[in-house]
């Protein structure tokens, strides 16, 4: 009788909604009022600093999402300019609260050097960007030429694993800061530049004299989910930034925009209700204001949103969905259920 008791009572609290337990970084962040948030020093479509000096990008919104959430507020943000080589040590250190930089998921990373990753922003491929008058058609073709690469990131192993596994002559010419790289193709110091080919075409876009004069390879030679990291030992804040992502894609999904999310306070989707916070209850259980997902989609918009004025065709990038289109719409953005 007493194990069918003790049975009972261990059921019943699991099936107990729960509310979130604060955690040092939560604590910490939300004590201080501003999110100290990692990003490139500049990538367009990606972080980067408008003219204004306002920082702008899919990462950026990250930061600004996970900012309204906790406070209500997007623009409570510090952004933190990271190099490749220092990003990573920066999170670790306690010198930012998230890393949104265009960083790759490993298992490295999530289990070897003490980071947690929260979800993927952009599904990317390691590519090359070559000057059309190189009269290259395939990345096979590439022995002995000379590579821009950046030092400190996946990017360099993969570059070595592929020129070694093909049998070509590799001639690296490495940097650490990306903007010295991409100036150094661009002057034609090195015959190919290799990195994700979101930021070959970033830079393709945006830094060179004529766009037409470079294309990019067909080879993609890796996979490349990026997306934000936390440090372990907070599950409270891991929570709260991967869900303020999961929030800007379950919008989408519904059709919750910037432009209409008054409206649709009123629908009677309960997928939309629970978003929005007019069913009460995930907004207890991240240990934040009910609202928390409006101020996302109000402030900062849903991921389509994102995509389209920082990298899609309404951008300078004029990148296709891909694979990062919804999972309903043939991609593999995809958020776990807000429920």
């Amino acid at each position: 009788m007493k194990t069918v008791k003790a049975f009972a009572l261990t059921a019943a609290m699991l099936l107990t909604p729960l509310v979130a337990q604060a955690g040092a970084t939560f604590d910490a962040v939300k004590a201080r009022g501003v999110l100290h948030c990692g990003v490139n020093t500049s990538l367009g479509g990606f972080s980067a600093p408008d003219s204004k000096g306002e920082w702008k990008g899919i990462d950026v919104d990250v930061c600004r999402a996970v900012a309204a959430a906790l406070f209500g507020d997007a623009s409570k943000v510090q952004y933190v300019p990271l190099s490749s080589q220092a990003r990573l040590t920066a999170l670790q250190s306690g010198e930012i609260d998230v890393l949104s930089r265009n960083t790759t998921l490993t298992l490295q990373r999530d289990a070897a050097i003490g980071l947690n990753p929260t979800g993927v922003t952009f599904y990317d491929g390691q590519g090359f960007l070559v000057p059309v008058k190189l009269g290259v058609k395939s990345a096979k073709q590439l022995s002995g030429a000379s590579v821009c690469v950046q030092s400190g990131s996946t990017t360099e192993l993969n570059l070595a694993d592929y020129f070694r596994a093909n049998k070509l002559d590799l001639k690296p010419v490495v940097f650490e800061k990306l903007d010295e790289l991409v100036a150094a193709f661009f002057a034609g110091r090195c015959d190919v530049y290799t990195s994700d080919t979101s930021q070959l075409a970033s830079a393709r876009s945006l830094r060179s004299a004529n766009p037409d004069d470079y294309v990019i390879l067909p080879e993609v030679i890796s996979k490349e989910p990026l997306g934000p990291y936390v440090r372990h030992g907070d599950d409270q804040w891991q929570d709260l930034v991967r869900w303020a992502l999961f929030a800007m894609i379950e919008a989408e999904e519904y059709g919750v925009t910037m432009a209409n999310v008054d409206e649709m306070l009123k629908s009677n989707d309960p997928n939309v209700k629970r978003l929005l916070g007019v069913t009460p209850g995930m907004g207890k259980a991240l240990g934040v204001d009910e609202k928390w997902a409006y101020n996302i989609v109000k402030q900062v918009g849903n991921y389509g949103d994102s995509f389209e004025r920082n990298v899609g065709k309404g951008s300078g990038m004029k990148l296709e969905r891909g694979v990062n289109a919804l999972w309903t719409k043939g991609g593999l953005i995809y958020a776990w259920p807000i429920r």
